[in-house]
């Protein structure tokens, strides 16, 4: 039995949950609207404003999606209703980041700027204080997307070991290694 598949989805108020007959799960909310399909071997009932997933066969391939469709669920029922952030720092000197509207350009370092086109369903701001690092904030309704955009930008200049340069998730700890010991005698 899946631990996190058995657990109930509450559905809070502002939120409509529609489940189709094709097992397309649709999830609306004050944010937007995000549609999930779910395998054939699960089935989606909602009752008391509770979501459950219920398995329809034993077999080990549909344990561990029932685990994974209820995470996709509950991800979307928080994304609509309430969305995600992430904030990224650009470590380094000269890094910077600049959105115009959906445009994201970045200095890394580079002989050229990168510009990014960001989806319509993620938002960008980009904040420059003197004396701090430059931080870039994303936010949007669907996690996977975000976590997606956000891999694209971190893969631009991925924090290297040494300097810990580039560019890493607020809170993220780097192990950063030992450079040169050099030739003590």
């Amino acid at each position: 039995m899946s631990r996190i598949g058995k657990l109930p989805i509450s559905i809070p108020q502002g939120v409509e949950v529609l489940v189709s007959d094709t097992n397309v799960v649709t999830v609306k909310g004050k944010l937007g609207q995000l549609q999930q399909e779910i395998d054939a071997t699960l089935k989606v009932s909602m009752e008391n404003n509770q979501l459950t997933l219920e398995r329809t066969s034993e077999h080990p391939d549909a344990n561990a999606k029932h685990g994974l469709y209820r995470s996709l669920i509950s991800n979307m029922v928080h994304g609509v209703s309430e969305g995600y952030t992430v904030v990224q720092e650009l470590v380094g000197v000269g890094y910077k980041a600049e959105a115009k509207g959906q445009l994201l350009e970045l200095s890394l370092g580079y002989s050229h700027h990168i510009i990014l086109q960001l989806p319509d369903e993620v938002k960008v701001e980009t904040v420059a204080e003197r004396g701090k690092v430059p931080m870039i904030k994303l936010s949007s309704f669907d996690k996977q997307l975000l976590g997606q955009v956000a891999a694209k930008i971190r893969s631009m200049r991925k924090p290297e070991p040494y300097k810990g340069k580039g560019i890493r998730f607020q809170g993220e700890e780097l192990r950063k290694k030992a450079g040169k010991a050099g030739d003590k005698k």
